[in-house]
């Protein structure tokens, strides 16, 4: 049985869709669970108040992941409140910059980049002076970080490949001080990120649901997972097989 009894962990951009799954199965095996978001206060109250009537502790906090000083000033908030950091999970990302080359948007393209890959390290590296051995470090990329399945997504396939990138090399980075970090990359997943017909591209010809992400993800950050590290888990119907 899995177990996180006793840790603290933040889910970055948690108000919604993977995220929020991510903090109520982490919550719901026992850890105290910080939530982030740009814009859905209530809705991430509402993720924090279903938290609390499984007997954990919860805090939201206002964290835009375009601007790196709110995600450092994040970290330092949990860490006073909590008194530790046992897991990260950074989840929050956009999907920006839809275009072929020539007639992308460069503000979308820089935005794309700030919140899905700037973020990761930034949030990153205020976290890691507080990880213990033990820690867990869960980064959320996509199956369009393995491979470019379409036209037209240069931009957002290449944040998501840097996500991997990011993870494989801190993996090295943390190795010694027994601090994992992985990737888990979804395919189609149902939530309003979803393109339409999405759910047709897998072998298995439906999407997945945010909660059998947040299952891998739950995998990762417990003890069952203390050797693995370096590894990029698909959640994707078979798309990228």
């Amino acid at each position: 049985m899995m177990n996180l009894e006793g840790k603290v962990a933040i889910v970055t951009g948690s108000s919604r869709g993977i995220g929020a799954a991510i903090a109520l199965k982490l919550a719901s095996l026992g850890a105290d669970v910080a939530l982030t978001y740009g814009k859905s206060k209530d809705a991430a109250e509402a993720i924090s108040q279903q938290i609390a009537a499984m007997g954990r502790k919860s805090m939201v906090i206002y964290a835009d992941a375009g601007q790196s000083e709110t995600m450092q000033a994040m970290v330092d908030a949990v860490v006073e409140k909590f008194g530790k950091l046992d897991v990260l999970v950074n989840n929050a990302g956009v999907f920006e910059a839809l275009g072929v080359i020539g007639e992308m948007d460069e503000d979308e393209f820089e935005h794309q980049l700030s919140v899905n890959v700037r973020s990761v390290f930034t949030t990153t590296q205020a976290a890691v002076k507080y990880l213990q051995a033990g820690s867990r470090i869960i980064n959320i990329s996509s199956c369009l970080g393995q491979r470019a399945t379409f036209p037209g997504a240069s931009g957002y396939n290449m944040t998501k490949f840097g996500v991997v990138g990011l993870t494989r090399s801190w993996a090295q980075d943390l190795a010694l001080k027994n601090i994992t970090v992985n990737v888990v990359l979804p395919g189609p997943i149902a939530t309003d990120m979803m393109s339409p017909g999405a759910d047709q591209l897998p072998p298995m010809k439906r999407a997945g649901t945010p909660e059998e992400v947040a299952n891998v993800v739950a995998f990762l950050a417990s003890d069952e997972a203390s050797y693995v590290t370096g590894a990029s888990v698909a959640v994707d119907g078979g798309l990228n097989a």
